[in-house]
This record gives C-alpha cells, sequence and structure tokens, in this order.
C-alpha cells in the first residue's frame, strides 16, 4: 500500500539490502472549476473559458552543498535527459488537463552519480506574468512515486495549501543519506517567474 504523506514528512525510498532503482516519478494537476463563485478578473477569465495554464515540471540535481555545478544539471522541457542519462523527463503536457500523470520523470537511483546529492521537483507556470497566472489557479497538484519493475506505487503526496499568488511550487526531493535514498514532501511556493528564476537559488 502507498503512503500518503503530509507536508514536511520524509520516507525513505531504499533501505540496506533493497533491490529498488529505477523509479517513476509523476506530477499532477488541473486547472481550478471553471464554474467560480467570486468575481473580479479570475472569475471573467473562466467565464470566457480562455483560461489556458501551462504548467512545466523539471528536476535541479545538486551537489552536497545543495548547488547546480552544471547546467546539464537541469532536466526540464528543453533538456529532457541528464547527461549521465539517469534523469529522463518524458514530455511536456501543455494544459494539464485530464486524470492520472501529466509529467513524467524516469529516475534511476543506482545510476545517479556521486557527486550528485539530491534531485529536486520543481514545478512553474510557463509565461506566468504576461498570462497573470499563478497557481491559485491549479488545484489537485501531487507528486507520486511507482517502483517501475513492479508497478507498484510507493508514495504520494498531495499538495492542499493555497498557493495563490506563487508562480512556481518546489515539489519534493529526493536525497541521499548514508548511502541510502529518502523522499521529503516540501510543498513549498515562491514567486520566482521562470524557471532560470529558480535555479539561479541553487548557484
Amino acid at each position: 500500500m502507498a503512503i500518503n504523506l503530509t507536508k514536511g514528512q520524509k520516507v525513505d525510498l531504499t533501505k540496506k539490502g533493497d533491490s529498488l532503482d529505477r523509479i517513476h516519478v509523476g506530477l499532477g494537476w488541473d486547472p481550478v472549476s471553471t464554474k467560480p463563485s467570486g468575481g473580479g478578473f479570475f472569475k471573467k477569465l473562466l467565464s470566457s473559458g480562455s483560461v489556458d495554464i501551462d504548467c512545466d515540471a523539471s528536476v535541479i540535481m545538486l551537489d552536497a552543498n545543495d548547488k547546480i555545478s552544471s547546467k546539464k544539471n537541469l532536466i526540464y522541457f528543453g533538456n529532457l535527459k541528464s547527461a549521465c542519462q539517469s534523469v529522463q523527463h518524458m514530455g511536456d503536457n501543455l494544459t494539464g488537463e485530464g486524470d492520472g500523470d501529466d509529467e513524467v520523470i524516469n529516475v534511476s537511483l543506482r545510476s545517479i552519480p556521486s557527486d550528485v546529492h539530491k534531485l529536486v521537483f520543481v514545478v512553474n507556470i510557463y509565461d506566468c506574468v504576461s498570462r497573470r497566472q499563478h497557481f491559485g489557479m491549479i488545484q489537485n497538484a501531487f507528486i507520486r512515486i511507482v517502483d517501475h519493475q513492479s508497478k507498484k506505487e510507493l508514495l504520494k503526496y498531495q499538495l492542499t495549501e493555497d498557493h495563490a499568488d506563487k508562480t512556481a511550487l518546489i515539489v519534493g526531493e529526493i536525497y541521499r543519506r548514508d548511502g541510502e535514498w529518502k523522499f521529503n514532501a516540501v510543498g513549498a511556493g515562491t514567486n520566482d517567474s521562470n524557471l532560470q528564476s529558480i535555479v539561479k537559488n541553487y548557484k
């Protein structure tokens, strides 16, 4: 049975003797209901059917000092695979509509280089400033991890906080501790306007 996490909760992904290697990291989200009860600019956008929110999931690979050492360690729709081949983004979803994972990132834990100690999973809204969009317009955001071999869902973290006015989310982290891999349910919103702005926080 999968573990349902709360914000800030940390769990083991691997333990000594475990065979876990390849994992499927699924991220999902939905636009809010198209029948809002409030008023103002957001209601007008929704009632006109003009809301089209493009969220992008990315991975930042960090060293032991929580720094990104190379632009090759940023995995996103413009760089779908890490140089070490351990992290592969399966492509961009432009709308987030429909059930299930909206974007998928495959990870081989055993293939991650020894100088990489953390994978940070982030989601940002493309062109959020000119479109006047934020995560208050998104609901049902989650991250889940599935054992690629058995297809068993290992854990899921559903983000339940209101992130209105936030334009990026640090969803979760997979990090190395004492030779094993763990997961941290972060769920923190930021006001970074694009992926480049997020990455600057790790330089």
